[in-house]
């Protein structure tokens, strides 16, 4: 398998569902503009959001994968496939219940993680509706991605990275043409999204049949592997939930500002979450399978080697893509939102917001890749430690910035943790000595400073030249946006390949 090929289909599928994740916001935002109602929806999607993470792509696949390869290495398929059939089964049991409890108790959820809202009778009841609605996505997306994972550990990697544009393309339709029909109509979209998880799971099924692994869930809660996730499961959820509390606690922060607050930090976070998605998600959905046989079968040197291509590949595309987000923020959020409902005002803030981001993206996409390292030892025990380390300094930071930054104090709290998180995951990485650098890293991280500068200073000269973004219709602005971005690469590019660097030295074939 050819990680390098693996990458580039996973990030062009991962884009495609980014770009139509901006097409989609730039309609809700033209539709909904940031108000009340968009408010109340980014509060009750980020919460079944934020389960998902927790127990499907965070803490189940993080204890799950590395499990699912070993079996896969050493126990042959018939047992593979029971393990996946009890394992499923836990899931949908237990998550038929979580999502039980969040549907009774959705007042209370929304009471405590946008306490701010109580004070307005009507958004406080908006929300908690849409919460109703949404909160069964988590049963949905989580069964997804347990398809997802089994999937990836057979390096059938496009299908998993393609399901989310059926959300995308689900919550498009709704917001378009049957917003409408509901009263209010931002229920719309509480429905696209239930919708939208149905789709993605659905979609997968078929693959599944494929590699031999469409069972029926079943329950045995005597069964060792069983056992093995439940107890890699514990730390994990713990681990996972630590950084979404943050998310949930900056939520909390955001409600008591100015109303439209919460929108702008969402807007920035999905301009911030391209990047993140393109290269960071799609790296660590390809590394976490590889480091895990590469530990069963026990090869060290290879495991290294796998991390430190990461690393670098890292270092290369997200250095640039922080510094193009500062750069370009005032065109980003121009171009894409600000239109309709969606005022300059509101296009100024999420600019702040979008500065504060990209100084924690090297951060948070470094994460996405030395975690993995830790989840592929079957060691979630670290990564857990560093989190609540992570949590607890976040949470500092956001109360010296809150004052003198408001919302974007938030945004760069989240980022600087970010940063916190990949040292210390580093460090404990070299002291366990689990990881040795290959040799040059001096040289190429000099060459990467030259390249970003010589980006940098392309885009600010045609900057320069380029008339106010407000003006002009859509098309014209994002084809200037799109005349800039290009501009970017090329020069980015260009200097890479005057200063040495070729395509093939990143190439990297990792264990079947």
């Amino acid at each position: 398998m050819n990680l390098l090929k693996s990458l580039a289909a996973v990030s062009s599928l991962t884009m495609l569902s980014r770009v139509l994740g901006f097409v989609r916001d730039t309609i809700i935002a033209r539709i909904f503009g940031a108000s009340v109602a968009s408010d109340a929806f980014v509060v009750a999607f980020k919460l079944p959001n934020l389960l998902r993470r927790i127990f499907a792509e965070g803490a189940f696949s993080q204890a799950f994968v590395p499990i699912l390869a070993e079996y896969k290495t050493q126990q042959g398929e018939e047992a593979t496939r029971t393990f996946v059939a009890y394992v499923s089964g836990l899931l949908t049991l237990v998550l038929a219940l979580v999502t039980l409890l969040g549907i009774l108790l959705a007042p209370w959820i929304v009471w405590v993680s946008a306490p701010g809202f109580a004070d307005e009778p009507d958004r406080f009841a908006l929300t908690t509706d849409l919460l109703r609605v949404t909160f069964p996505y988590i049963l949905l997306i989580s069964l997804s991605s347990l398809a997802g994972a089994v999937l990836n550990t057979w390096n059938r990697f496009s299908v998993p990275a393609f399901v989310p544009t059926l959300l995308n393309v689900s919550m498009i339709g709704f917001a378009l043409w049957l917003a409408p029909y509901f009263d209010p109509p931002i229920m719309a979209l509480g429905w696209a999204v239930l919708v939208g998880g149905l789709l993605q799971l659905l979609y997968q099924l078929p693959h599944l049949k494929k590699v031999g692994m469409l069972v029926l869930p079943r329950l045995n809660l005597k069964d060792m592997g069983v056992w093995r996730v439940l107890r890699q499961m514990g730390p994990a959820i713990f681990g996972v939930s630590v950084s979404q509390i943050s998310l949930i606690i900056n939520t909390v922060f955001a409600s008591f500002l100015v109303a439209g607050s919460v929108s702008w930090m969402y807007y920035a976070d999905r301009l911030m979450e391209l990047p993140a998605g393109v290269l960071g998600v799609a790296l660590g959905t390809i590394l976490l399978p590889a480091l895990s046989k590469t530990h069963a079968s026990a090869d060290r040197e290879e495991y290294s080697r796998l991390l430190d291509w990461g690393l670098r590949l890292s270092f290369l595309l997200a250095l640039p893509s922080a510094v193009a987000l500062a750069v370009l923020a005032e065109p980003l959020t121009v171009s894409l939102f600000q239109y309709g409902k969606f005022a300059a005002h509101d296009a100024l803030m999420t600019q702040r917001a979008l500065i504060a981001y990209s100084v924690g993206l090297l951060g948070i996409i470094l994460v996405k890749i030395l975690a993995p390292g830790f989840y592929a030892r079957q060691n979630i025990r670290t990564p857990v430690r560093i989190a609540v380390v992570t949590l607890i300094a976040t949470q500092l930071m956001n109360l010296a910035l809150i004052g003198p930054l408001a919302h974007a104090g938030l945004a760069l709290a989240i980022g600087l943790g970010a940063c916190l998180n990949a040292g210390l995951l580093y460090w404990q990485l070299r002291k366990g000595d689990y990881f040795q650098p290959q040799p040059g890293w001096g040289l190429f991280l000099g060459k990467l400073l030259l390249a970003v500068a010589a980006m940098g200073a392309v885009l600010l000269a045609a900057m320069h030249f380029m008339p106010a973004w407000s003006e002009g219709n859509m098309l014209l602005r994002l084809l200037r946006l799109g005349g800039l971005v290009l501009a970017g690469l090329a020069s980015y590019f260009a200097m890479l390949l005057l200063l040495g660097f070729r395509l093939r030295d990143f190439a990297r074939r990792a264990l079947h």
